[in-house]
């Protein structure tokens, strides 16, 4: 077969197993054709790994040494510091002459440029003139020369020469609370710290107040002496002792130590209580009565008196509150009522226990009455009060209530003024179950006799007052309430009712 085409090229027939060997003339290598541009050259396998100084090395590692860390400068910040030294040392190929061993740590540097920018002229204000300074500058040029103060003011730092900046303060402090500046005379108190509690900082500021006599707000003084010595403090001199001679004087609410020119001594208070009751009884002015007794009970306070008659007044007073409706002073002073009656000192407990439970049948708080319940001796149960407030709770328990109405109108002592408060609710709630059990109608005498109302006009205008004068129907045997078909609307009106209720000065 001819070549002549250039479709193959012919070989000879291999007779062994042996690789031919071929001419050198016959590979040609490919030699490209140069260029004007340079040649690069190829990598050097040599340069991909420096081989850094055995006393860069060392710097390196005294440089993240963990003591060696500074408070308020973060890690990221030493590194990026760090290759700046080093690249620097080594474009200027002064990485054998660089002193390593002395020269500052790359934290170190950080930390004095920031102190050479707060000490620099541009930084501080011109003239003379104090007034122009804020409490911001102020507190800066404090950290900078602290004055001398108490072992216990001062907090661990890293090292005696460090302070931190204010920009990096990472403690939980609140950032306005640095441009407060404190009085020497008084320490600065950490309210945040995991061993106390903003609760009973608040309470050591107020019994301050009361017992020796110095007002604990927070008031800055940027401006006082750095050199002014200590005070010690003052011993606490106990409760106050009035000098006020007058009966009666308005109640107003302590922003200081009490002056005992304007507290009424004991003496004093007694003639005030039989003032203000002859007062109440003549005037019934519960406004000015109110003031007075507010009055009267702060003047107990501060003088740290707690007798027989403290717990007088403290009765007496709710059993205002409790005439006019009034749950936030009533609250207040059952509560005081509480621990007075834990120390003996006399007055009617067990009346104020029935009003106590009583008055949670009406907050629907289950959880108060069951402590309540379990705090009951055997002869607070036979109290005729006791008894009639267990009753009441038991029948609505039960869902009882013809027998809760029979027992609203039996209620003894200052009772009913409580059961007045959730009387027209229960009454929704029995009209709701009689609309499901008694149908078509029902009369509305029957009405009066079971929801306690004292005649039918009365429960007649309770139905109207809820808008439910269209199921009222005038027959020849009187006026009837149609059940079938108010069923719904009393459902209604029952769930609004007893709605969850939040009370001003809830016990």
């Amino acid at each position: 077969m001819s070549s002549a085409n250039g479709a193959y090229t012919p070989v000879a027939a291999r007779r062994t197993f042996s690789r031919p060997l071929q001419p050198e003339t016959t590979r040609v290598p490919y030699t490209p054709t140069p260029t004007t541009g340079p040649v690069p050259n190829p990598p050097n396998p040599e340069k991909s790994k420096r081989d850094w100084p055995q006393p860069v090395r060392h710097y390196v590692q005294r440089a993240f040494a963990p003591e060696n860390s500074l408070h308020g400068i973060s890690r990221v910040e030493m590194e990026k510091k760090l290759k700046q030294i080093i690249s620097d040392s080594a474009e200027s190929n002064t990485l054998l002459t660089v002193p390593w061993e002395t020269l500052p740590l790359p934290q170190q540097m950080i930390y004095n440029e920031r102190e050479k920018a707060i000490n620099s002229p541009a930084n501080l204000p011109l003239g003379n003139d104090l007034s122009t300074l804020s409490m911001q500058d102020t507190n800066l040029k404090s950290t900078i020369t602290p004055k001398k103060r108490k072992s216990t003011d001062w907090e661990p730092l890293a090292s005696d020469h460090e302070s931190t900046p204010p920009w990096r303060s990472t403690n939980s402090r609140n950032v306005f609370e640095e441009r407060i500046s404190y009085p020497d005379k008084r320490p600065r108190h950490d309210i945040s710290g995991k061993g106390s509690s903003k609760s009973h900082y608040n309470l050591d500021n107020r019994k301050k107040r009361f017992e020796n006599g110095q007002p604990t707000l927070l008031s800055p003084q940027p401006f006082s002496s750095t050199k002014a010595p200590s005070p010690s403090p003052e011993v606490d001199q106990g409760p106050v002792i009035g000098r006020c001679q007058d009966l009666e004087k308005r109640y107003l609410r302590l922003t200081s130590a009490p002056n005992p020119d304007t507290v009424r001594p004991l003496v004093v208070l007694e003639k005030t209580l039989e003032h203000l009751k002859k007062k109440w009884k003549k005037e019934k002015n519960y406004g000015y009565i109110c003031d007075q007794f507010k009055s009267l009970r702060q003047d107990l306070t501060v003088q740290h008196i707690k007798t027989e008659f403290t717990v007088n007044v403290y009765e007496i007073h709710a059993r205002i509150a409790l005439e006019k409706g009034d749950l936030g002073e009533y609250n207040q002073c059952q509560t005081q009522l509480r621990a007075l009656y834990s120390q003996n000192l006399g007055g009617h407990p067990t009346e104020f226990k029935a009003y106590r439970i009583l008055y949670f049948l009406h907050t629907c708080n289950r959880t108060d009455m069951n402590d309540v319940l379990a705090d009951l001796t055997p002869a607070e149960k036979e109290n005729s009060a006791v008894n009639h407030a267990l009753d009441a709770r038991s029948a609505l328990a039960l869902g009882n209530y013809h027998k809760f109405f029979q027992l609203y109108l039996e209620t003894p002592e200052m009772g009913p003024y409580l059961m007045d408060m959730f009387v027209a609710r229960e009454r929704l709630a029995a009209l709701s179950n009689i609309c499901k059990s008694y149908k078509p109608d029902v009369k509305l005498r029957f009405l009066t006799e079971e929801l306690g109302f004292e005649s039918d006009d009365e429960s007649a205008r309770f139905v109207c007052d809820y808008n439910g004068q269209t199921f009222l129907e005038e027959r020849n045997d009187g006026v009837r309430l149609l059940t079938g078909k108010a069923l719904g609307f009393f459902e209604d009106a029952k769930e609004t009712a007893f709605k969850r209720v939040d009370i001003k000065g809830q016990i």
